[in-house]
């Protein structure tokens, strides 16, 4: 089969490194794709969202099969355009429609979906302009830390966690009426914080069946310790140490098995994966949000750990046999550590030249902001690689990776090294 991947972070590169080293695919295109994906594949450059171009490459290069990597070409419907076109419409294209893809796009649209369906989340109100004062009274009535976010898709930069009150007030007031994150904050879910530790437990579908794959835990903060501003994401764990068997067939049971019946029961044909982002609240989940695709940097350490062809799945999803497909999980744990530029989540410079990786050993590097120049290798972005390593623990797997972390070289690279110490405590080793 041949295939084309959507995407350039590292969420597509591990795909692309596991794809390729399917039987079943014979040709694999990245679109943009970066320096790591050309590796296993052949870049095209076309942005994941310019779907006409998309669609010419499709015909072109006769394509079996698209996977979607990033939530915003599923959210402007690029699984609804497939399907509309009679040249591409028997193409399957792992993600879903618009339709599901709102479980991601609009805050408020998935919240009312767990209401609905009795899907155990934060309790929570929206508003926008027309009732800002409302909002104002919802916030007196809860306790901090107050929890904004942003109703649409803002590049995982959406929520705010304040524990002023009239901060609190004024942030909503920035979102709001001077549109502090563009449209995408016009609306604004106020709700209560959840206390607890989060994971993230990721679930592919064909519609009707489902399959759990490992769960994660990752890092979103800049800062050790969970501190500074939010990010796309510093590193990750997997398995999660405190995600017991008892602690997933809850997870199973109260949020994957009514998510699904609820897609089905609204009409919703969803194909592709679920990522829920969850709380750990003494030992019941509670849903924080949904994704309507893999996470990044989540994919680098779950992916890894799946032992069986990952296209196999990917054809149980198209052709809604998944329940007939089963998948291997590797025991040992998987941690990656994410290289970032200097400045990073804020302002950063591009086409820092990145040396050494030659010297990586017993690790994976997966590429997220890089590109190559000059037949050099350069940084490209906020986040630049994830170092992904397996081990028999947290501590050996991470060990592996900072020590690789530490090998490569380019100019104000920054990287956190508290990534999985907090779930030490829970760990025997």
């Amino acid at each position: 089969m041949k295939v084309l991947i959507l995407g350039s972070g590292g969420r597509e590169h591990a795909f692309a490194w596991k794809l390729s080293q399917s039987p079943k695919v014979t040709k694999l295109y990245i679109a943009p794709g970066n320096a790591g994906t050309e590796t296993v594949g052949t870049n095209v450059n076309i942005s994941a969202t310019d779907f006409e171009s998309i669609k010419t490459l499709v015909l072109e290069k006769s394509i079996d099969m698209v996977v979607v990597g990033p939530e915003d070409p599923l959210v402007k419907g690029i699984h609804d355009y497939f399907l509309a076109d009679l040249q591409l419409k028997k193409i399957p294209v792992i993600g879903p429609q618009k339709s599901g893809a709102q479980l991601e796009g609009s805050k408020e649209f998935s919240k009312k979906f767990m209401e609905k369906h009795n899907i155990p989340t934060a309790k929570y109100k929206s508003f926008s302009k027309e009732n800002i004062t409302d909002g104002y009274r919802f916030l007196e009535s809860l306790k901090p830390p107050y929890v904004l976010k942003a109703d649409g898709l803002a590049a995982g930069k959406g929520v705010l966690i304040l524990n002023d009150l009239n901060e609190a007030k004024n942030e909503l007031s920035m979102m709001i009426e001077n549109q502090k994150f563009g449209t995408a904050s016009s609306t604004v879910v106020v709700e209560e914080f959840l206390t607890g530790i989060e994971l993230s437990v990721f679930v592919l579908t064909d519609g009707k069946s489902y399959k759990i794959l490992p769960s994660a835990k990752d890092y979103k903060r800049i800062g050790e310790g969970d501190t500074g501003l939010n990010t796309g994401g510093m590193g990750a764990v997997s398995p999660v140490p405190f995600a017991t068997d008892e602690f997933i067939k809850k997870v199973e049971d109260r949020i994957v098995v009514p998510t699904i019946n609820g897609l089905i029961k609204d009409g919703i044909d969803y194909k592709g994966f679920i990522f829920i982002g969850l709380m750990n609240d003494g030992g019941n989940p509670f849903v924080i949000e949904y994704n309507v695709r893999m996470g990044d940097p989540e994919t680098e350490v779950v992916i890894p750990r799946i032992k069986s062809d990952l296209m196999n799945l990917f054809e149980g999803v198209a052709n809604q046999n998944l329940h007939e497909k089963s998948f291997e999980v590797d025991a040992r744990t998987a941690t990656t550590v994410m290289l970032v530029s200097g400045g990073y989540p804020e302002d950063y410079e591009k086409g820092k030249k990145i040396t050494h990786l030659d010297l990586v050993k017993d690790s994976i590097v997966f590429h997220a902001g890089t590109t190559k120049k000059d037949n050099e290798i350069i940084t490209n972005g906020g986040r630049v690689m994830a170092i992904t390593s397996l081990g028999e623990n947290i501590k050996q797997a991470v060990s592996q990776s900072f020590l690789n972390a530490e090998c490569i070289k380019y100019d104000k690279k920054y990287y956190r090294k508290d990534i999985g110490i907090d779930l030490l405590s829970f760990t025997k080793n």
